[in-house]
Order: C-alpha cells, then sequence, then structure tokens
C-alpha cells in the first residue's frame, strides 16, 4: 500500500512517533509492578551477591523509548522530540483519567464475584488495586519523564554539536547514560517515598537497580541503533536523510 498523500519523512515521524508513545504509555501502566530480577532469572535471590534486586516492571520499556529519542532527535531535531515528549505527557494524563473514571463507574451487581474460582474474591478491588495508581504515582511519572527527555534531547544536541556525524554511539548512549540517571531517582522518590512513604533505602535500592538495568540495556542495544540508522537511510534515501540530519542539527 502506497500513502501518496505523506512524505516518505512524515510516514518515518508517524511511525517512529506511535512506537514512541505505545511504549511509553504501556511502562507508565505496567510500572506499579514491583518485581524481583533474581526469582524472574529463577535464581536464589540469598544466593545473588550485592541483592536483592528489585525493579519497577515499567522499567523494562523505557531503555527502548530512549533510544527512540535519540533516532528522532537524529532525524527530526529536538523539535521533533520536544513535540512528541509534550504530547506523550498529555495523553498519558488522559490514559490516567479515562481509568479513574472507569474505576469510579458503579460495577454491575455479578461482576466484583465473576472469578471467585481464581481466588480473585473481589474484581473491583483487584481492578483499582491495578490501575488505580496514586496521583503522586502520576505526578512523579510525568515529572521525570519530561525531565528525562529534554535532559536526553540537550546532552544529545551538544555531543552531536562536537561530533557532528560521527560517534554515534556515543551521543546516543552517553545522553541515554545521563537522563536515565536523573529519571530513575525522580520518578521513584516523588512516588514512593513522598507519596507512599516507602523507607528511603527501598527506594534508593530500586532506583539504583533501575538504573543500572538501564546502562546495561542502553550498551547492549547500541548495534540496534546502527541497524535502525541503516534501515531509516535505506528507506529515506541517503540525500534525503541527509538533508533532514542538516534540518535537524540546525533546529
Amino acid at each position: 500500500m502506497k500513502f501518496q498523500f505523506l512524505s516518505k519523512e512524515s510516514i518515518l515521524f508517524v511511525c517512529l512517533g506511535g512506537v514512541f508513545i505505545s511504549n511509553a504509555l504501556l511502562a507508565e501502566f505496567i510500572g506499579v509492578k514491583i518485581f524481583s530480577v533474581e526469582k524472574s532469572l529463577g535464581l536464589v535471590a540469598s544466593k545473588v551477591p550485592f541483592g536483592p534486586f528489585d525493579m519497577t516492571a515499567g522499567v523494562l520499556l523505557w531503555p527502548f523509548v530512549f533510544v527512540l529519542t535519540d533516532v528522532i532527535n537524529e532525524y527530526y531535531g529536538k523539535r521533533g522530540v520536544f513535540f512528541l515528549s509534550v504530547f506523550t505527557a498529555i495523553l498519558i494524563s488522559y490514559s490516567f483519567l479515562v481509568v479513574k473514571l472507569s474505576i469510579c463507574a458503579a460495577p454491575a451487581s455479578w461482576w466484583p464475584k465473576v472469578n471467585t474460582d481464581k481466588n480473585i474474591n473481589d474484581m473491583q478491588m483487584a481492578y483499582q488495586a491495578i490501575f488505580g495508581q496514586s496521583n503522586w504515582i502520576i505526578l512523579g511519572s510525568l515529572i521525570a519523564f519530561l525531565i528525562g527527555q529534554i535532559l536526553d534531547i540537550s546532552v544529545f544536541k551538544m555531543i552531536k554539536r562536537r561530533t557532528g556525524e560521527k560517534l554515534v554511539w556515543l551521543r546516543a548512549t552517553g545522553s541515554t547514560l545521563f537522563s536515565q540517571m536523573v529519571d530513575s531517582f525522580v520518578v521513584l522518590f516523588v512516588a514512593f517515598y513522598l507519596g507512599a512513604g516507602w523507607p528511603f533505602s527501598v527506594v534508593l535500592s530500586i532506583a539504583t537497580t533501575n538504573y543500572v538495568y538501564k546502562v546495561v540495556l542502553a550498551i547492549v542495544l547500541t548495534p540496534l541503533i546502527y541497524l535502525t540508522h541503516a534501515l531509516i537511510d535505506w528507506y529515506l534515501g541517503i540525500e534525503l536523510s541527509q538533508k533532514l540530519k542538516s534540518k535537524a542539527l540546525k533546529s
């Protein structure tokens, strides 16, 4: 199918933006779960040095969001990334509002007991417990997301202005590592230390594990960044690709 009414660069922006927004939204909603890294890998927690390692489920997707941030920044500049970041924050806020309205809707009389055979005695309470994230979690997520994006955009641009088209890995990984350090600690501090009253040591432990995971994945995903650039250059063509990169750098 040919989208003749859209240019190649427009189709690319829509596709990258769609994946970016989808991952950000999913990360927000699954982030309420705290899971054990050791147990998930089939390890005995007591035998793992420096453990336990607990992370929020949402952190699984955030590295991909920041990789996409760097790819979009490369071809559409800080204006393109900033637009997507603000738009995503609006969509996240809208999503939480809709979920809260759905929680407030009175359940059908039979629905709360529909899964008693699965040891879920009250579906309404389960629904609210999973989706009814506190205002502090929502606030912390949005603040951390926007701060992280602004830092990622700024560091990426600063490195690229000094290195030009060379060292893609340095600007992509470097900007991600710096921005994620701030993001990892801000969201948990606001959401769980200020909002939920969790002990600071617990929040610090989870935030540190989250960040270490992001550091490792940022390095591991470096080949994916080069592959993504190669695919985009092939799709756009060298001439259009260079034109977009040049325009993005000047924006």
